[in-house]
């Protein structure tokens, strides 16, 4: 019999800020935490490989309706990357295809080839990568010996600063915006430098808005859900939490109502253009607008929170993650 079949699924609503080990991949470490909060629904924003670590943002419920908004946020890695070798995956689980003697290099040369890749710049995605083409995946395709050509498209890398080094190795601090390829930048910095480079490890450490993440390991859920329902659940962020970076927008009674039949509505003109997260007049979120020049609303995202919902309103205190208690 298929154990997670007696699992009692429920309808739970927030966002978990864990902190994914080492070798398995996002969807295993989604898997896992689902079945610990035992949600009925969950996904994560952005995959991490398994050779990553760190935040991976999970959304369970109607916060997976964010999921696509934190997807395309900024991101910032800790970024290892040895020097002299080469291989078929940009990583170090790949086949090793060149391997050459690393040169001399000063800060001056490293900080030459690191300028190069600052800024709006082409990348061409790796095709050990997810990335699909003609229905399939590229690492499918990579796996079978097959090549494709992959075209170069933009992406935006905000910073990238050398952080330690040794004679074969560089740690690179990386901020970058969505579908940058960190495995990518590695390969491009070492073909700069004259000898290649693949990346040997990766920690992403933020993801917009959560810059000062508190992130919690499978460890930490697993010891939560041995001392009660109530402590799990105190790890989970509201819904709200992956919006608080646009401003928030409090409604009165009738604009509520309008809000959730999914009626446009006319808004205060001291209000900011763009978007927004609506509140409905007893804290609960209701919905992402936007605001166009005359602040006339319209409905880019709707949320149907239960009103027993203890993460619904933004007035609770459920943005406080409460510490874990050890288990005796």
């Amino acid at each position: 019999m298929n154990r997670s079949a007696r699992i009692q699924w429920r309808d739970l609503h927030g966002i978990v800020l864990l902190d994914k080990p080492m070798g398995v991949s996002s969807n295993q470490a989604l898997q896992s935490a689902r079945r610990l909060f035992r949600a009925a629904k969950g996904g994560h924003a952005g995959a991490l490989d398994p050779l990553a670590t760190g935040l991976l943002p999970l959304c369970f419920g109607e916060a997976t309706k964010l999921a696509g908004t934190l997807l395309g946020s900024r991101k910032a890695y800790i970024a290892e990357c040895r020097l002299g070798i080469t291989t078929d995956t940009a990583d170090c689980e790949g086949e090793v295809l060149q391997q050459r003697p690393v040169p001399p290099l000063d800060a001056a040369a490293i900080e030459a080839a690191l300028v190069k890749l600052r800024g709006r710049i082409l990348q061409v995605p790796p095709m050990y990568s997810a990335l699909k083409r003609d229905g399939e995946r590229l690492y499918e395709k990579a796996r079978r010996g097959e090549t494709v050509e992959v075209e170069p498209r933009e992406v935006d890398v905000y910073q990238l600063e050398l952080q330690a080094r040794t004679d074969d190795t560089l740690q690179l601090l990386v901020e970058c915006g969505s579908g940058t390829y960190v495995r990518a930048l590695a390969t491009a910095l070492g073909e700069d430098l004259g000898c290649g480079a693949h990346l040997t490890a990766l920690r992403r450490t933020w993801v917009e808005p959560f810059r000062e993440p508190r992130m919690m390991t499978l460890e930490d859920l697993q010891q939560a859900a041995e001392q009660g329902d109530d402590v799990l659940l105190s790890q989970m962020l509201p819904v709200f939490a992956g919006l608080s970076d646009i401003p928030a927008v409090q409604l009165d009674e009738t604009q509520s109502m309008a809000i959730a039949r999914g009626q446009p509505v006319q808004l205060d003109a001291s209000l900011p253009t763009g978007r927004c997260a609506a509140f409905a007049s007893d804290g609960a979120l209701l919905a992402v607008l936007e605001l166009d020049a005359q602040r006339q609303t319209r409905i880019l995202r709707g949320f149907n929170l239960p009103p027993d919902d203890d993460l619904r309103r933004k007035s609770r205190s459920a943005l406080v993650v409460t510490p874990l208690r050890s288990v005796e």
